[in-house]
């Protein structure tokens, strides 16, 4: 039923006649009604609202990637804002290991947003698709630890003291935990800021696994650290847009407020709903939203 609601509105705008012929309010409400839907689902899911944003709207709705984009990251920047204090304060981010991260990623993702407004907006919709296709992917196969081993510390983390304690809300123990590959992680971290800059959508999906799977930080604190990273790379990239008048006020701010709204209400569904039923429910929604991007810019589907 939810996955009902939430394309209603993408399928509303893709099937009206030319924009033209609505009303000035139309496709304002109609974002924020999709993006309060969107905000419902990507909080249960663990995702950032951008990775259901873009491909969505930029695929039903009649406005240019680049506005989309551009909107898609202040929508994952307030949604990582809005989260970050909470998370320092129950030593659910660590700023030790999210600084040299988010240095190397905020760099290259002033690339990625140079090179994303460079490119043809069909080649980005074409790529945008596969992407979101890789994500579907890796979200049905990749594995999460909750508290990974890591035997001992490689010595850049060593030499950086990226190491940490947290307070676990389930069992009330005390956690230490360290990290490892950490130059492995910086190059990823590079490849991650190019991808969030040039699609604009944020790149938590992929923040979580690099951290975990790969650096053996802890689950929560990966998630927590995730968002501490996004907020950094996002404001970079976000930056390029705005200079180049790639963020219209008439996109941008329904977006925000709708994912925002729906975010609160995703939180307190969290407790309640299955995380299983919220997963396979992006995933058929991320899966519909890639075929459309990818056949979109392929001109298949117009």
């Amino acid at each position: 039923m939810v996955l009902i609601l939430l394309v209603a509105p993408a399928f509303a705008a893709d099937s009206v006649v030319p924009a033209s012929t609505m009303p000035w309010w139309f496709w304002p409400l109609a974002l924020f009604v999709t993006c309060f839907l969107i905000g419902i689902v990507a909080v249960p899911a663990g995702i950032g609202g951008g990775t259901l944003f873009v491909p969505i709207i930029g695929g039903f709705f009649p406005f240019h990637l680049d506005f989309v984009r551009g909107a898609g990251l202040l929508v994952a920047l307030a949604s990582a804002l809005a989260a970050g204090p909470m998370l320092l304060r129950g030593g659910l981010s660590s700023l030790r290991l999210a600084l040299p991260l988010a240095l190397l990623a905020s760099m290259s993702s002033i690339v990625g947003a140079l090179l994303g407004l460079a490119l043809p907006a069909s080649v980005i919709q074409t790529a945008l698709g596969m992407i979101v296709l890789g994500i579907v992917t890796l979200m049905l196969f990749s594995k999460k630890s909750e508290f990974p081993h890591v035997a001992q510390p490689d010595r850049l983390s060593s030499a950086l003291g990226i190491h940490g304690v947290f307070i676990d809300g389930a069992s009330g123990q005390a956690i230490n935990w360290q990290v490892h590959r950490t130059p492995l992680g910086l190059l990823i971290f590079l490849a991650i800021g190019v991808m969030a800059g040039m699609f604009g959508i944020g790149a938590g999906w992929a923040n979580v696994p690099a951290l975990n799977l790969l650096m053996g930080a802890p689950l929560k604190v990966s998630a927590g650290t995730s968002g501490l990273v996004l907020s950094l790379v996002d404001s970079s990239a976000a930056w390029v847009y705005l200079n180049r008048g790639a963020v219209l006020p008439m996109i941008a701010v329904p977006s925000v407020v709708g994912m925002m709204l729906g975010a609160r209400i995703g939180a307190r569904l969290l407790h309640v709903l299955k995380g299983s039923v919220i997963r396979k429910m992006v995933i058929t929604l991320l899966l519909f939203a890639g075929i459309r991007a990818l056949l979109k810019g392929l001109g298949v589907w117009v």
